[in-house]
């Protein structure tokens, strides 16, 4: 990856952390999965909605502000139902869960060794 390809990749998963955030999402946490060493992607952000519209807001805050920073998603997945949705931007993907689907998915705990990486409120 060049210097050119991480800065971009770090200034789009800031933007989907500040558009998350922006959006009322829940409980919001940055995995760092750089170290794992069967990672497809390099980190997760993880958030909750309060419900099935709320999630469809978070994403569709994220996926606005990043195409302003000119990022579109490989993949969208689950935005139909929307208890779990996910964004696939290559070297990041984005997790948003309604509460209940979360806790049952539980990634923050099946991803326990990665790296938490402080999320500034």
């Amino acid at each position: 990856m060049t210097l050119q390809q991480v800065a971009r990749m770090a200034a789009g998963l800031e933007d989907a952390v500040r558009a998350a955030q922006d959006h009322k999402a829940l409980d919001v946490s940055l995995l760092d999965l750089t170290a794992a060493s069967a990672s497809f992607t390099d980190f997760f952000l993880i958030c909750s909605g309060t419900s099935v519209r709320h999630t469809e807001a978070i994403c569709d805050g994220i996926v606005e502000r990043l195409k302003k920073s000119g990022l579109t998603p490989a993949h969208i997945e689950g935005y139909r139902q929307a208890e779990w949705i996910l964004l696939d931007y290559h070297s990041f993907v984005v997790h948003i869960f309604v509460e209940r689907a979360r806790r049952f998915y539980d990634l923050d705990r099946l991803w326990k060794n990665a790296r938490r990486v402080e999320v500034e409120e």
